[in-house]
């Protein structure tokens, strides 16, 4: 049970919900994208109430699901262009062009016609954040990225996250426990502990905050990062644009 949780994203941040399990990540992810209503306040977009199911379209929003959710009888290309298709929203070939710019977008170019059980886990991942882009959208919540992938399949996905950011200034709000991932590629962090926020902040307010439950977590398995998600890290004030 989630208990008096109150915060903002800004438009292009990089924010992450970090916490332990059963600490109500799941919970605040599934009441932020709509599937789950709130016993008390709302979840606003733009300053409006999220009106489900429509809030994907009305604003754009896209999610990346922790398992990828790809459709094992669809090729990569069908499950990249399926929300297209399905609802009809642009004819076959103008779909076939989108499906192809997006995968190359997430490296992987000239896959359309493999199945997902070719892939890796890193590779379905991408596949699922290529599916998230058709929509062009303004917001992209990650349920859990990293989870079931290889450090180095990791630390690709995290790439990719903070290139998309920055390419298409995609406000991206990620649920995980992988504080790697937190502290290599987060502008903000905000931290849960039994269904409370006990901390928010950038990545070194954060490592620096006194509360005994974020230093629990944070020291509970001391592991060395890849260089690499170091390097991540956006740098400079967010920029605050809408639309």
């Amino acid at each position: 049970m989630l208990k008096g949780i109150d915060f903002e994203v800004n438009p292009g941040e990089i924010f992450v919900i970090m916490g332990p399990s059963g600490s109500g990540k799941s919970v605040l992810l599934r009441q932020l994208i709509g599937l789950e209503d709130p016993d008390q306040g709302e979840v606003l977009i733009e300053g409006q109430p999220i009106q489900p199911p429509d809030v994907a379209t009305r604003y754009r929003v896209a999610m990346v699901f922790q398992s990828g959710a790809l459709l094992t009888s669809m090729t990569v290309g069908e499950n990249v262009g399926f929300y297209l298709a399905e609802h009809h929203l642009k004819p076959p070939g103008e779909i076939a062009g989108i499906v192809a710019k997006d995968l190359e977008e997430v490296g992987l170019k000239g896959t359309e016609n493999k199945m997902p059980d070719e892939l890796s886990g890193g590779m379905r991942k991408r596949v699922a954040i290529a599916r998230a882009l058709v929509v062009e959208p303004q917001l992209i919540l990650y349920d859990e990225p990293t989870s079931e992938l290889d450090p180095v399949s990791a630390v690709n996905i995290a790439e990719e996250i903070v290139k998309l950011n920055e390419r298409i200034h995609v406000t991206t709000l990620i649920v995980s426990h992988d504080r790697d991932l937190a502290f290599g590629i987060a502008h903000r962090i905000a931290m849960l502990d039994e269904g409370r926020i006990v901390a928010i902040g950038t990545p070194e307010e954060i490592k620096r905050n006194p509360d005994p439950r974020v230093q629990q977590f944070l020291s509970a398995h001391i592991a060395q990062r890849p260089a690499v998600l170091s390097s991540l890290r956006p740098v400079g004030q967010v920029e605050t644009v809408t639309g």
